[in-house]
């Protein structure tokens, strides 16, 4: 029993390395067709009454009050800024691109931790990181400098900029700020705010009147419900049980690898000698910090 579970462990992690590696494939084909924000909140939409749906039949409890404004915060700041954001951005930032400069986000959360009221101490280890972090965004852009200056690209690295800042934020307050509701319970509720929250704000800008479908965004959209945010969060929960939290969260090096390879495959996004350099960087710093985290 022991080994079916290990194995199951193992299947999940691998499954949080494909899905989420190419769910910034799915979201550059979907907003190559569809308004970015009703595309964003359809999909939470959609995934959280499901998810909600499979855990009331497992017995689980819903929220309590005080649980449901903690979930509304989380909620809004992960899925609605953070993933709202990244979908925003990849109009015109390629999907590789912001795959990798997702994985700076254990940078962000050690800056803001720092301003928490319970402080974590910094060591050598995540100062290097933080360095290293800084030098790869920066050799990102080194390779073709004049992109910045393009208005529509240094719109969606600001975006993407401020959904890293948002996702961060998110992930410190669901830290401390824990809730008494199954994990997958408490992400159902947290798509189903988002989503509600995301589609009004897209009605409002109107973008329903060209919000239709074609063939490669309703595959795209159907990806991200089903197995962007339904397996993928389960896969998440499941793996994080039964596996190293250490082991779980190499996730983190292994999506920008496959969503690089993936944009190159399919969508002909270039893979410059700059970014393979950042990558490196990057992920060397990541793994800095993480390591001067558990060293803390």
């Amino acid at each position: 029993m022991t080994n079916q579970k290990n194995y199951k462990a193992l299947f999940s992690l691998l499954s949080i390395y494909v899905i989420w590696g190419t769910t910034y494939l799915a979201i550059r084909i979907g907003v190559n067709d569809l308004p970015p924000v009703l595309f964003t909140g359809l999909r939470w939409l959609a995934a959280g009454p499901i998810m909600v749906s499979i855990m009331l039949l497992q017995k689980h409890k819903l929220p309590s009050k005080d649980d449901l404004k903690h979930l509304t915060i989380i909620g809004l700041l992960l899925l609605g800024g953070g993933n709202g954001f990244v979908v925003f951005a990849e109009q015109w930032v390629p999907s590789g691109l912001t795959a990798l400069l997702i994985t700076t986000v254990p940078f962000w959360v050690v800056g803001i931790e720092s301003f928490y009221p319970i402080k974590k101490k910094v060591n050598s280890l995540i100062i290097i990181g933080l360095f290293l972090g800084l030098i790869g965004v920066l050799l990102i852009f080194g390779g073709d400098l004049n992109k910045i200056f393009d208005p529509s690209y240094f719109k969606g690295v600001i975006g993407l900029m401020i959904a890293v800042f948002l996702w961060s934020v998110g992930t410190v307050y669901s830290k401390h700020k824990k809730v008494s509701v199954h994990p997958l319970m408490g992400a159902a509720i947290e798509m189903i705010i988002a989503g509600v929250v995301i589609t009004l704000f897209g009605l409002i800008l109107g973008e329903a009147k060209y919000f239709h479908f074609t063939n490669e965004s309703l595959l795209a959209y159907l990806y991200l419900v089903v197995f962007g945010s339904l397996l993928g969060y389960g896969s998440y929960i499941y793996a994080i049980a039964h596996l190293p939290i250490s082991l779980v969260s190499t996730y983190a090096y292994v999506n920008p690898i496959i969503a690089l390879f993936l944009g190159w495959l399919i969508l002909g996004e270039p893979i410059t000698i700059w970014i393979i350099i950042a990558s490196i960087v990057i992920l060397v710093g990541v793994t800095l910090i993480k390591r001067g985290s558990r060293d803390n």
